[in-house]
Protein backbone atom coordinates (compact mmCIF):
# COMPACT_ATOMS: atom_id res chain seq x y z
CA UNK A 1 0.00 0.00 0.00
CA UNK A 2 1.23 3.00 -0.81
CA UNK A 3 1.30 5.95 1.02
CA UNK A 4 0.07 8.17 -2.02
CA UNK A 5 -3.10 6.30 -2.23
CA UNK A 6 -4.46 8.53 0.80
CA UNK A 7 -4.78 12.41 1.83
CA UNK A 8 -1.36 13.78 1.23
CA UNK A 9 -0.32 17.30 2.61
CA UNK A 10 2.11 19.76 0.61
CA UNK A 11 3.70 22.57 2.67
CA UNK A 12 4.95 25.26 0.70
CA UNK A 13 2.21 24.30 -2.06
CA UNK A 14 2.18 27.53 -4.01
CA UNK A 15 6.22 27.73 -4.42
CA UNK A 16 8.41 26.29 -6.82
CA UNK A 17 8.95 22.51 -6.07
CA UNK A 18 5.86 22.33 -4.09
CA UNK A 19 3.71 23.25 -6.91
CA UNK A 20 5.38 20.57 -9.01
CA UNK A 21 5.40 18.06 -6.37
CA UNK A 22 1.41 18.65 -6.82
CA UNK A 23 1.58 18.46 -10.59
CA UNK A 24 2.86 15.21 -10.48
CA UNK A 25 0.80 14.17 -7.90
CA UNK A 26 -2.31 15.13 -10.58
CA UNK A 27 -0.19 13.64 -12.90
CA UNK A 28 -0.58 10.33 -11.24
CA UNK A 29 -4.79 10.79 -10.73
CA UNK A 30 -4.19 12.39 -6.75
CA UNK A 31 -5.90 15.15 -6.14
CA UNK A 32 -6.87 14.64 -2.11
CA UNK A 33 -4.56 17.18 -1.26
CA UNK A 34 -4.06 19.84 1.53
CA UNK A 35 -1.74 22.72 0.39
CA UNK A 36 -0.68 25.17 2.60
CA UNK A 37 2.30 28.39 2.01
CA UNK A 38 2.43 32.19 3.31
CA UNK A 39 1.11 33.32 -0.36
CA UNK A 40 2.08 37.03 1.01
CA UNK A 41 2.81 39.50 -1.46
CA UNK A 42 4.28 37.60 -4.74
CA UNK A 43 2.65 35.83 -7.31
CA UNK A 44 3.48 32.04 -6.79
CA UNK A 45 -0.29 32.09 -6.39
CA UNK A 46 -0.42 31.43 -9.85
CA UNK A 47 1.22 28.54 -9.36
CA UNK A 48 -1.67 26.70 -7.99
CA UNK A 49 -4.25 27.74 -10.65
CA UNK A 50 -3.90 24.87 -12.95
CA UNK A 51 -3.74 22.24 -10.20
CA UNK A 52 -5.91 20.00 -8.42
CA UNK A 53 -6.19 19.41 -4.68
CA UNK A 54 -9.04 19.21 -2.15
CA UNK A 55 -8.16 22.47 0.28
CA UNK A 56 -5.61 25.36 0.67
CA UNK A 57 -4.87 26.97 4.35
CA UNK A 58 -2.39 29.49 5.11
CA UNK A 59 0.70 28.42 7.09
CA UNK A 60 -0.27 30.13 10.01
CA UNK A 61 -3.63 28.82 10.35
CA UNK A 62 -2.51 24.95 9.34
CA UNK A 63 0.21 25.74 12.38
CA UNK A 64 -2.79 26.51 14.46
CA UNK A 65 -4.95 23.60 13.81
CA UNK A 66 -2.64 20.67 14.13
CA UNK A 67 -1.68 21.98 17.23
CA UNK A 68 -4.89 22.41 18.83
CA UNK A 69 -6.05 19.31 17.15
CA UNK A 70 -3.62 17.02 15.71
CA UNK A 71 -6.41 15.34 13.89
CA UNK A 72 -8.32 18.35 12.52
CA UNK A 73 -7.69 17.77 8.36
CA UNK A 74 -8.26 14.26 8.79
CA UNK A 75 -6.18 11.14 8.30
CA UNK A 76 -3.43 12.04 6.47
CA UNK A 77 -1.03 9.42 4.74
CA UNK A 78 1.96 11.25 3.22
CA UNK A 79 3.40 14.50 4.29
CA UNK A 80 6.02 16.46 1.95
CA UNK A 81 6.83 19.46 3.87
CA UNK A 82 8.59 21.94 1.71
CA UNK A 83 7.29 24.85 3.18
CA UNK A 84 10.38 26.74 4.12
CA UNK A 85 12.15 30.41 3.62
CA UNK A 86 14.76 29.22 0.63
CA UNK A 87 16.61 32.82 0.40
CA UNK A 88 19.94 32.11 1.07
CA UNK A 89 20.72 35.94 1.28
CA UNK A 90 17.66 36.34 4.15
CA UNK A 91 19.49 37.97 7.07
CA UNK A 92 16.39 37.76 9.46
CA UNK A 93 17.93 34.83 11.65
CA UNK A 94 14.60 34.95 13.71
CA UNK A 95 12.71 34.39 11.08
CA UNK A 96 14.31 31.45 9.81
CA UNK A 97 14.47 29.85 12.94
CA UNK A 98 10.94 30.06 13.18
CA UNK A 99 10.08 29.20 9.79
CA UNK A 100 12.52 26.64 8.42
CA UNK A 101 13.26 24.69 12.17
CA UNK A 102 10.72 25.47 15.03
CA UNK A 103 7.44 24.81 12.39
CA UNK A 104 9.14 21.61 10.97
CA UNK A 105 10.25 20.34 14.50
CA UNK A 106 6.28 20.59 15.08
CA UNK A 107 5.38 18.89 11.62
CA UNK A 108 7.64 16.25 11.95
CA UNK A 109 6.11 15.34 15.74
CA UNK A 110 3.15 15.29 14.66
CA UNK A 111 3.62 13.37 11.51
CA UNK A 112 4.97 10.48 13.74
CA UNK A 113 2.02 10.61 15.95
CA UNK A 114 -0.30 10.13 13.42
CA UNK A 115 1.37 7.56 11.28
CA UNK A 116 1.82 9.79 8.35
CA UNK A 117 5.33 9.31 6.04
CA UNK A 118 7.36 12.30 6.57
CA UNK A 119 9.02 13.60 4.19
CA UNK A 120 11.25 17.13 4.29
CA UNK A 121 13.39 19.60 2.48
CA UNK A 122 16.97 19.69 4.04
CA UNK A 123 19.09 21.60 1.65
CA UNK A 124 22.37 20.68 0.07
CA UNK A 125 23.29 24.82 1.53
CA UNK A 126 24.08 22.35 4.98
CA UNK A 127 27.51 21.12 3.20
CA UNK A 128 28.40 25.04 3.28
CA UNK A 129 31.55 24.78 0.63
CA UNK A 130 31.93 21.34 0.38
CA UNK A 131 35.77 21.52 2.42
CA UNK A 132 33.62 18.12 4.85
CA UNK A 133 32.63 16.38 1.76
CA UNK A 134 28.91 15.79 0.35
CA UNK A 135 27.84 12.12 1.26
CA UNK A 136 24.83 11.25 2.54
CA UNK A 137 26.01 8.43 4.14
CA UNK A 138 28.48 9.82 6.57
CA UNK A 139 25.84 10.15 9.81
CA UNK A 140 28.46 12.64 11.03
CA UNK A 141 26.82 15.96 9.98
CA UNK A 142 27.61 17.91 12.94
CA UNK A 143 31.10 17.42 11.05
CA UNK A 144 29.31 20.34 8.69
CA UNK A 145 29.80 23.81 8.06
CA UNK A 146 26.83 26.02 6.53
CA UNK A 147 28.01 29.24 4.92
CA UNK A 148 24.74 30.98 5.34
CA UNK A 149 21.70 31.56 8.12
CA UNK A 150 19.63 29.64 5.48
CA UNK A 151 21.83 26.64 4.97
CA UNK A 152 22.03 26.84 9.04
CA UNK A 153 18.45 26.71 9.60
CA UNK A 154 18.14 23.70 7.75
CA UNK A 155 20.95 22.01 9.32
CA UNK A 156 19.73 22.55 12.97
CA UNK A 157 16.88 20.33 12.21
CA UNK A 158 18.60 17.45 10.78
CA UNK A 159 20.74 17.78 13.96
CA UNK A 160 17.39 17.71 16.02
CA UNK A 161 15.78 15.09 13.91
CA UNK A 162 19.43 12.87 14.41
CA UNK A 163 19.57 13.46 18.07
CA UNK A 164 15.61 12.49 18.26
CA UNK A 165 16.59 9.06 16.43
CA UNK A 166 13.76 10.51 13.74
CA UNK A 167 16.12 9.92 11.18
CA UNK A 168 15.43 6.31 11.51
CA UNK A 169 12.07 6.89 10.76
CA UNK A 170 11.26 9.63 8.06
CA UNK A 171 13.54 11.33 5.43
CA UNK A 172 15.14 14.03 4.42
CA UNK A 173 16.11 15.57 1.15
CA UNK A 174 19.19 17.67 0.06
CA UNK A 175 18.14 19.60 -3.16
CA UNK A 176 20.68 20.46 -4.89
CA UNK A 177 20.34 23.43 -7.68
CA UNK A 178 16.79 23.09 -9.01
CA UNK A 179 15.59 25.05 -12.09
CA UNK A 180 12.10 24.38 -13.87
CA UNK A 181 9.02 25.40 -14.58
CA UNK A 182 6.98 27.41 -11.77
CA UNK A 183 10.15 29.41 -10.19
CA UNK A 184 9.20 32.89 -11.93
CA UNK A 185 7.88 34.20 -8.13
CA UNK A 186 11.54 33.31 -6.55
CA UNK A 187 12.84 36.98 -7.93
CA UNK A 188 16.81 36.45 -6.98
CA UNK A 189 16.79 32.72 -6.25
CA UNK A 190 15.47 32.34 -9.67
CA UNK A 191 17.40 29.61 -11.60
CA UNK A 192 20.09 31.33 -14.25
CA UNK A 193 17.79 29.28 -16.94
CA UNK A 194 15.13 31.66 -15.81
CA UNK A 195 17.22 34.44 -15.58
CA UNK A 196 18.88 33.78 -18.97
CA UNK A 197 16.04 34.08 -20.32
CA UNK A 198 15.21 37.31 -19.49
CA UNK A 199 18.03 38.93 -19.90
CA UNK A 200 18.61 37.63 -23.93
CA UNK A 201 14.90 38.17 -24.43
CA UNK A 202 16.10 41.92 -23.23
CA UNK A 203 19.43 41.92 -24.16
CA UNK A 204 20.62 39.13 -26.04
CA UNK A 205 23.59 38.52 -23.88
CA UNK A 206 23.71 37.00 -20.47
CA UNK A 207 26.26 37.84 -17.48
CA UNK A 208 27.37 35.15 -15.70
CA UNK A 209 29.66 35.99 -12.32
CA UNK A 210 33.65 35.90 -12.26
CA UNK A 211 35.25 33.09 -10.67
CA UNK A 212 37.39 34.54 -7.63
CA UNK A 213 38.80 31.26 -7.25
CA UNK A 214 42.01 30.05 -8.36
CA UNK A 215 40.93 26.44 -9.42
CA UNK A 216 37.80 27.97 -11.31
CA UNK A 217 38.10 30.37 -14.48
CA UNK A 218 35.43 32.37 -15.47
CA UNK A 219 32.04 30.57 -16.02
CA UNK A 220 33.82 27.00 -15.51
CA UNK A 221 32.43 27.01 -11.82
CA UNK A 222 30.54 23.71 -11.24
CA UNK A 223 27.06 22.73 -9.92
CA UNK A 224 24.78 19.72 -9.47
CA UNK A 225 21.52 21.32 -11.55
CA UNK A 226 18.62 19.02 -11.02
CA UNK A 227 15.38 19.92 -13.10
CA UNK A 228 12.34 20.11 -11.00
CA UNK A 229 10.68 17.20 -13.10
CA UNK A 230 13.28 14.79 -11.66
CA UNK A 231 13.44 16.43 -8.31
CA UNK A 232 9.50 15.91 -7.53
CA UNK A 233 10.16 12.38 -8.91
CA UNK A 234 12.60 11.40 -6.77
CA UNK A 235 10.44 12.84 -3.41
CA UNK A 236 7.65 11.24 -4.08
CA UNK A 237 9.78 7.89 -4.55
CA UNK A 238 10.01 8.13 -0.63
CA UNK A 239 6.51 7.42 -0.27
CA UNK A 240 5.71 4.85 -2.62
CA UNK A 241 5.26 1.35 -1.95
CA UNK A 242 7.63 -1.06 -0.65
CA UNK A 243 10.42 2.10 0.07
CA UNK A 244 11.54 1.63 3.32
CA UNK A 245 14.57 4.19 3.49
CA UNK A 246 15.10 7.06 5.46
CA UNK A 247 17.39 9.29 6.73
CA UNK A 248 19.36 12.00 4.92
CA UNK A 249 19.52 11.79 0.62
CA UNK A 250 21.32 13.98 -2.05
CA UNK A 251 18.85 14.68 -4.86
CA UNK A 252 20.75 15.63 -7.79
CA UNK A 253 21.73 14.74 -11.42
CA UNK A 254 24.79 12.91 -10.20
CA UNK A 255 26.82 15.15 -12.61
CA UNK A 256 28.58 18.79 -12.02
CA UNK A 257 28.44 21.21 -14.94
CA UNK A 258 30.03 24.53 -15.57
CA UNK A 259 27.96 27.53 -15.85
CA UNK A 260 29.02 27.75 -19.60
CA UNK A 261 28.20 24.50 -20.19
CA UNK A 262 24.13 25.87 -18.95
CA UNK A 263 24.17 29.12 -20.81
CA UNK A 264 25.14 27.49 -23.67
CA UNK A 265 22.09 24.75 -23.05
CA UNK A 266 19.68 27.78 -22.98
CA UNK A 267 20.76 30.03 -25.67
CA UNK A 268 20.74 26.18 -27.67
CA UNK A 269 17.32 26.19 -27.03
CA UNK A 270 16.31 29.39 -28.28
CA UNK A 271 18.27 28.93 -31.84
CA UNK A 272 20.52 31.95 -30.32
CA UNK A 273 24.64 31.93 -31.10
CA UNK A 274 25.90 32.57 -27.49
CA UNK A 275 26.67 36.11 -26.27
CA UNK A 276 28.11 36.10 -22.69
CA UNK A 277 29.71 38.75 -20.67
CA UNK A 278 31.38 37.89 -17.19
CA UNK A 279 30.70 40.20 -14.43
CA UNK A 280 31.63 41.05 -10.94
CA UNK A 281 30.50 39.16 -8.21
CA UNK A 282 28.82 41.57 -5.07
CA UNK A 283 30.31 41.58 -2.65
CA UNK A 284 28.25 39.81 -0.13
CA UNK A 285 28.35 37.23 -1.94
CA UNK A 286 31.95 36.73 -2.61
CA UNK A 287 32.76 34.62 0.83
CA UNK A 288 29.75 32.25 0.61
CA UNK A 289 30.40 31.34 -2.88
CA UNK A 290 29.69 27.18 -3.66
CA UNK A 291 32.60 26.89 -6.68
CA UNK A 292 31.49 22.89 -6.89
CA UNK A 293 29.20 20.53 -5.98
CA UNK A 294 27.61 17.57 -7.35
CA UNK A 295 25.32 14.95 -6.06
CA UNK A 296 26.37 11.56 -4.71
CA UNK A 297 23.14 10.07 -5.65
CA UNK A 298 24.32 6.26 -4.86
CA UNK A 299 22.46 6.10 -1.56
CA UNK A 300 19.13 7.07 -3.15
CA UNK A 301 19.52 4.72 -6.13
CA UNK A 302 20.18 1.72 -3.41
CA UNK A 303 16.72 2.79 -2.05
CA UNK A 304 15.10 1.62 -5.32
CA UNK A 305 14.97 4.75 -7.18
CA UNK A 306 15.48 3.75 -10.88
CA UNK A 307 14.44 6.69 -13.44
CA UNK A 308 17.00 7.98 -15.39
CA UNK A 309 18.17 11.35 -14.96
CA UNK A 310 16.81 14.02 -17.69
CA UNK A 311 20.08 15.52 -19.76
CA UNK A 312 21.08 18.93 -18.87
CA UNK A 313 20.26 20.23 -22.61
CA UNK A 314 17.14 18.12 -22.86
CA UNK A 315 15.42 19.46 -19.53
CA UNK A 316 16.63 23.25 -20.45
CA UNK A 317 15.15 22.96 -23.60
CA UNK A 318 11.78 21.06 -22.13
CA UNK A 319 11.91 24.64 -19.45
CA UNK A 320 12.19 27.14 -22.34
CA UNK A 321 9.93 25.64 -25.35
CA UNK A 322 7.56 24.40 -22.99
CA UNK A 323 7.38 26.73 -19.93
CA UNK A 324 9.20 30.29 -20.22
CA UNK A 325 8.37 31.29 -24.00
CA UNK A 326 4.73 30.49 -24.10
CA UNK A 327 5.04 31.93 -20.53
CA UNK A 328 3.46 28.88 -18.95
CA UNK A 329 2.84 27.16 -15.96
CA UNK A 330 2.90 23.36 -15.20
CA UNK A 331 -0.62 22.15 -15.61
CA UNK A 332 -1.58 24.27 -18.06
Amino acid sequence: MTALNGRILVTGGAGFIGSALIWALNQRGVTDIIVTDMLGQDEKWKNLVPLKFADYVEASEFRQRISAKGSSFGKISAAFHLGACSATTEKDASYLIDNNYAYTKELALWALEHDTRFVYASSAATYGDGAQGMDDRDENIARLRPLNMYGYSKHLFDLHAQRQGWLKRIVGVKYFNVYGPNEDHKGDMRSLVNKAYQQIETTGRVGLFKSYHPDYKDGEQMRDFLYVKDAVEMTLHFAEAGVQANGLFNLGSGEANTWLTLTRAIFSALNRDPQIDFIDMPEVLKGKYQYYTKADVGKLRDSGYTRPMTPLADAVRDYVQNALVPGKKLGE
